[in-house]
């Protein structure tokens, strides 16, 4: 497996599983389990999810499938913007821990910004790294400004990832925020990497793919994982999707099929707001 390095120096694998949506529904519960479990075999032992994601009932199912794998696992999870403050987010990661059945997370994010300041939040986050309930802390769908107050504020610089909507028709980051990224060695964890499905209808990428023995899947994520600051989180709920997605580890792009890729799907020419899904 591939890996991305933290500014902590850990390294992580750079293709996880990403859970929005996951535990939603019984009649897939199981195949959602044996997805996941699947995936910790294959090395992709990130697994991200949020509070938010079926009002914690993602945060239920993982704890169903890494039962008596809880050490193989970097598991991510996310705060509300709303609970971000200084008494809320202890207790909102109270209420992950009893979820996920364990005693930490290793990577807890800010999901967005939100009207709690982000100094008080970085607080929360020191407190509860301090008492061991997480590891590490970072933020997800924060744009350039919000990046450099958080960075200036006490404790942002041990910032360990930006989570954000990046994949072959989302570039916009690459003008601004993710070269101040580079700068502070950062990395970017993409979420809906294929554009939560689109992409594999999409007909420029379908072309690219055929020509070049791929699906159009793995198409987009070798593209990101190209890349050796991105960590790519798709999500699935099915085994043959899962292991469709980390084939694209086996087909590295060449340059000439990066460049390809560049004039499919144009690199931003001017800054943009950043965009969320």
């Amino acid at each position: 497996m591939k890996t991305v390095t933290l500014l902590s120096g850990e390294r992580v694998p750079a293709f996880g599983m990403g859970t929005w949506n996951i535990g939603d529904d019984p009649a897939t519960r199981a195949e959602e389990i044996a997805t996941l479990r699947l995936g910790l075999d294959m090395g992709a032992t990130l697994i991200d999810t949020a509070e938010m994601y079926g009002g914690g009932r993602s945060e239920e199912l993982i704890a169903e499938a890494i039962a008596g794998r809880r050490d193989e696992v970097f598991l991510v999870s996310k705060v509300y913007p709303h609970n971000a403050s200084a008494q809320g987010a202890p207790a909102a990661c109270e209420r992950s821990l009893r979820r996920l059945q364990t005693d930490r997370i290793d990577l807890y994010l800010l999901h967005w910004r939100g009207s709690v300041p982000l100094a008080e939040t970085l607080q929360a986050f020191m407190r509860l790294k301090e008492a061991g309930k997480i590891r590490h802390y970072g933020v997800s769908n924060l744009d350039l400004a919000d990046m450099q107050e958080l960075w200036r504020a006490p404790g942002g610089e041990a910032v360990q990832t930006n989570q954000l909507l990046y994949n072959l028709t989302r570039r916009g980051i690459e003008w601004d925020l993710l070269p101040w990224l580079r700068e502070r060695c950062l990395p970017v964890m993409a979420y809906s990497p294929i554009e939560q499905g689109r992409l594999i209808g999409n007909r420029k990428l379908a072309g690219y793919a055929a020509r070049h023995g791929v699906t159009p899947a793995q198409a987009a994520l070798a593209w990101l994982l190209a890349k050796d600051d991105v960590i790519a989180i798709p999500k699935t709920g099915r085994r043959e999707r899962l292991k469709e997605n980390l084939a694209a580890l086996e087909h590295r792009l060449a340059p000439e099929q990066l460049a390809e890729l560049d004039q499919l799907f144009a690199p931003p020419k001017s800054a943009s707001s950043l965009q969320m899904l």
